[in-house]
């Protein structure tokens, strides 16, 4: 028999038995008695510990805003440089939230007359006031670690309502505002803290 026609046959049979499986739904496939247990293993990302991320409740009306691709991306980087720290889901939540009231989670350069002095970046911080250049602070990575680091240095922030860990370190005009971010913050950790 010519090869090109026994290829066409083993292929049109493959075919036919595809077919017939996809119409006929899927084949029963059975075991021997003696056949060991298969382990399943789940793909799911295993979850965050959700009291951890605010375990004082929430502080007043809580705002939100849509979070698109770039803020996303930052929220990632925020995670990671939390992460890189050897901070905990908490420190991350507090980082986020002082983002979402600081830049929306945007990665601002200077803003011309609408710059509140040399501010930048996603935690809007100033070269002015030590933070770094402002290459530096307009480094989602770098701006976290100094974020973090003003963080660690603040005794007992882990049992400080998030506005007073964030206004200890940011010393914003607006102290009370952080508080409502705190549940988006916390919702962006538990969906990406372990993507």
């Amino acid at each position: 028999m010519n090869t090109t026609i026994l290829r066409k046959s083993v292929l049109g049979i493959a075919g036919l038995a595809f077919a017939g499986g996809v119409f006929a739904g899927p084949v029963t496939e059975t075991h021997p008695v003696d056949a060991k247990p298969v382990a399943v293993v789940q793909a799911d990302k295993p979850s965050v510990d959700k009291s951890k991320l605010i375990p004082h409740g929430v502080q007043g009306k809580q705002s939100r805003i849509d979070v698109g691709d770039e803020q996303t991306k930052n929220v990632k980087a925020i995670i990671a440089a939390t992460k890189k720290s050897g901070m905990d889901e908490r420190a991350a939540v507090v980082a986020i939230a002082t983002s979402l009231q600081e830049s929306k989670l945007e990665n601002l350069g200077h803003l011309g007359e609408r710059n509140d002095f040399d501010s930048q970046g996603l935690f809007q911080q100033r070269p002015s006031s030590s933070w770094g250049t402002v290459e530096q602070i307009t480094a989602p990575e770098y701006s976290t670690m100094a974020f973090l680091k003003g963080l660690k240095q603040v005794d007992g922030w882990k049992d400080m309502p998030l506005t007073e860990a964030a206004q200890t370190v940011q010393v914003s005009a607006y102290p009370d505002h952080y508080a409502q971010w705190e549940q988006q913050a916390a919702d962006l950790v538990a969906k990406h803290w372990n993507s």
